[in-house]
């Protein structure tokens, strides 16, 4: 007589093909990947659709510069905006500012569409010159036919414009800042306020860095109508009310579950909680490098109180906890660093413990941010994320050229994103729940 034999299912290898990302987001356009082998070597590859030779394979060569040495430029040219752009106090005859203009215009203004292009032009140049020496003078820098053939192919291929480029590095470097040299420009540089920017790669291009950590492939939350949006911010920064940093606040609370955490303790003890299940973190605080011992000095916040949040707490309360939990936020990490670390600071380890653990990218500035702007730029990114119909990859882009063309103004261009390109609030409208539920409006 048949009889049903038992089954016990140990392995589901369909339903995780049918949750890789790729099936649901289009590739990158261009994947650039610097390997870092053997002591302190480097190894270079490329392909994508979008490079322009041997299509369907890549391109590949070691190239003769150290680690170290890209750090250090690296490190270099953050401290350079710093020093050239942000902390920049127009001359004058009597070394005071002219009557009615702030001491330090590109720091505290938003728009600076009305600044005297004569002074900005050269500080805006002088930037691209250092972006372009940082890729082409030390990265790719180098003789023989290899090294100059990949060159020259990645140069071709960045001077495309509107493409999804995703640097998958080792090296942690400010991807967005670097720049085409001038003859890398498909045609001479456009007149206006675009022509002033058009050089830098994060104005060309939405840019990704990813690296030694990518978001779960697991179950995504549902979708729905009212996000978990979480607002972890220091209430000492802003308490004038010299920013938009209360506006970004209103926002955040506005048709979503909010939740508001002031204090580093708070936030360890909701990282503790395996059902935290924020789907956007928001952080408004400072920033600063701590050196634990023998390892390099690595980016941590601070909240109103003394509490250290770093990437040791996160995996610390988040150990343990498995791949099967609800927390999968996109992260805006809008910390202002404390100072322009050293070329062998990691600026990325924070993001690489949210990414390990859950998060579906990490979106942060590059260089010591002015606070004005910061909030100016979250209030402009959360509006349209929180509509839950952009991409982050696209939104940053958009923002980055809007700041550009429309103000001048070149810090959009200093966020950058660690993974995250192809996130977005997954949130269903109201409209859409009520018809679900056969509700006639």
């Amino acid at each position: 007589m048949p009889s049903e034999l038992p089954v016990r299912i140990i392995q589901d290898p369909s339903r995780g093909f049918t949750l890789l990302q790729g099936l649901t987001a289009p590739g990158p356009d261009v994947t650039v990947c610097f390997d870092l082998c053997g002591e302190d070597r480097i190894r270079a590859r490329l392909y994508g659709p979008g490079v322009p030779a041997l299509k369907g394979t890549e391109h590949k060569v070691d190239l003769p510069v150290k680690a170290t040495a890209v750090r250090a430029a690296a490190a270099r040219l953050a401290r350079l905006w710093k020093e050239v752009f942000v902390d920049h106090r127009p001359p004058s005859p009597d070394g005071r500012p002219a009557a009615g203009r702030p001491e330090q215009p590109y720091a505290e203004l938003t728009d600076l569409s009305a600044e005297p292009l004569d002074e900005l032009g050269p500080v805006l140049d002088e930037l691209a010159h250092s972006g372009c020496e940082l890729l082409f003078g030390t990265l790719l820098n180098g003789e023989g036919y290899q090294v100059e053939l990949f060159r020259e192919f990645l140069a071709e291929a960045l001077a495309e414009e509107g493409l999804r480029i995703r640097f998958d590095s080792d090296l942690f470097v400010p991807w967005t800042l670097m720049c085409l040299r001038p003859e890398d420009l498909p045609m001479p540089a456009a007149g206006g306020p675009a022509g002033l920017f058009e050089r830098f790669l994060g104005y060309r291009h939405q840019i990704e860095q990813t690296g030694g950590s990518y978001p779960w492939l697991g179950d995504r939350p549902s979708p729905s109508v009212m996000p978990v949006v979480s607002l972890n911010h220091d209430t000492g920064i802003d308490r004038h009310r010299i920013t938009r940093a209360a506006e970004v606040a209103a926002l955040l609370a506005q048709d979503t579950t909010f939740v508001e955490r002031t204090k580093g303790v708070e936030l360890a003890a909701a990282l503790s909680d395996p059902a935290l299940g924020d789907q956007l973190m928001y952080f408004w605080c400072h920033g600063t490098f701590r050196n634990d011992g023998p390892e390099p000095p690595a980016l941590a916040v601070r909240l109103s109180d003394t509490r250290i949040v770093d990437a040791h707490l996160v995996q610390d309360k988040r150990r343990g906890l498995g791949k099967h939990t609800p927390f999968q936020p996109f992260v805006l990490l809008n910390a202002c660093h404390a100072g322009v670390p050293a070329g062998e600071a990691d600026r990325a380890f924070l993001g690489r413990a949210l990414i390990e653990h859950g998060a579906r990218g990490v979106l942060g500035p590059q260089i010591e941010m002015p606070q004005v702007f910061a909030a100016e730029y979250a209030y402009g990114f959360l509006t349209r994320y929180l509509g839950g119909r952009e991409t982050a990859g696209r939104i940053a882009h958009a923002l980055a050229r809007e700041f550009a063309d429309a103000y001048r103004n070149p810090l959009g261009l200093a966020y950058a994103l660690h993974c995250g390109m192809d996130a977005r609030l997954e949130r269903i409208t109201q409209a859409a729940t009520d018809q679900e539920q056969g509700i006639t409006v």
